[in-house]
């Protein structure tokens, strides 16, 4: 039984927006591949192509395709249009299976670690968190941690004044775990609920980097706060980011992805391959540079804006 796919129009337009590129070259392709096609040991091979480019990654093609072609020999499609839908449906469900079965953020203070390497866009997206958490109704401050950027907690507090957000922070240099302290202290005091904490952003090859990481996640587990770690990664760097992930999780433990600048690639397949490879869940993607470019991420609303040509034609649309 295939599931039933909602409309274009109940999409949302961010994750539209935010896979744009992807949709236009590789998952583009796929949707017309599938289109009204005969299933052929050829479709196969140009559908395992296809998925690769794509940056869906090896091994996780290899387990989709498996079960595709477990389907299909049970008959539970004949035709390219229904082994879209199949292809679809096992993309979502491989999705859907590492999703928060519970609120990702605690009601008592909760201390989230945005980390990631250089250049992956850490600051900006605290900034997009504070602003969506905020909205939810969370009491949110800011810890400038990033001492080791120049500029880096001067960046912070740009975003904080400019959100009317609080935010902790101190000069260049100095010991970011001090920072955490002190605003684990100020939340306390001050009622707050939500503490977004930056992190210099560290090649995940440097141990002393990531060691600094570690004592980081360790003078929070000191006190009676909830922790959770965001892997903030830049959709551009493809597989590579599995490798990042992996080292991140070890040094600071990993709760959740958001997956920034995902508008501004063609490689969204590696979402499929990180959740794939790594079990931790997508949360949020970012689709743009405002601070409203920001999306919960949604696995059904994922799949079907990467396949818009192909669900366009399957929901009998012009």
């Amino acid at each position: 039984m295939f599931r039933r796919f909602f409309r274009r129009d109940e999409r949302d337009e961010k994750v539209e927006q935010g896979v744009k590129k992807s949709r236009s070259s590789f998952f583009g392709r796929v949707a017309v591949l599938l289109h009204r096609t005969e299933v052929t040991d050829e479709l196969w091979d140009e559908l395992e192509e296809l998925l690769i480019a794509g940056d869906v990654g090896v091994s996780t093609t290899a387990d989709l395709l498996d079960r595709l072609r477990a389907r299909y020999r049970r008959g539970e499609f004949r035709t390219g249009e229904e082994l879209s839908i199949g292809l679809q449906e096992e993309l979502i469900g491989l999705l859907e299976a590492k999703q928060p079965r519970e609120r990702f953020l605690a009601d008592s203070l909760t201390v989230v670690l945005l980390i990631g390497v250089n250049g992956a866009g850490k600051t900006t997206s605290i900034a997009k968190l504070g602003n969506y958490w905020r909205g939810e109704g969370r009491h949110v401050l800011l810890a400038a941690g990033d001492t080791f950027r120049a500029a880096g907690v001067e960046q912070l507090e740009v975003w904080a004044a400019r959100l009317g957000l609080q935010c902790i922070g101190s000069e260049t240099g100095a010991d970011p775990g001090s920072i955490v302290y002190d605003a684990i202290g100020a939340a306390k005091a001050r009622g707050m609920d939500l503490i977004l904490t930056d992190t210099a952003g560290r090649l995940h090859t440097k141990s002393n980097l990531m060691e600094e990481l570690r004592k980081i996640r360790r003078i929070i587990d000191r006190h009676d706060v909830e922790t959770r770690s965001i892997l903030v990664l830049d959709a551009t760097t493809g597989q590579n980011a599995i490798a990042q992930a992996r080292s991140f999780a070890d040094a600071a433990g990993l709760d959740g992805i958001m997956v920034a600048k995902l508008d501004g690639t063609a490689r969204g397949g590696m979402v499929f391959s990180i959740v794939h490879e790594l079990g931790a869940p997508v949360l949020f993607i970012g689709t743009g540079e405002h601070v409203e470019d920001i999306a919960p991420f949604d696995a059904e609303a994922f799949v079907r804006a990467l396949f818009e040509t192909d669900q366009r034609g399957a929901s009998g649309e012009d």
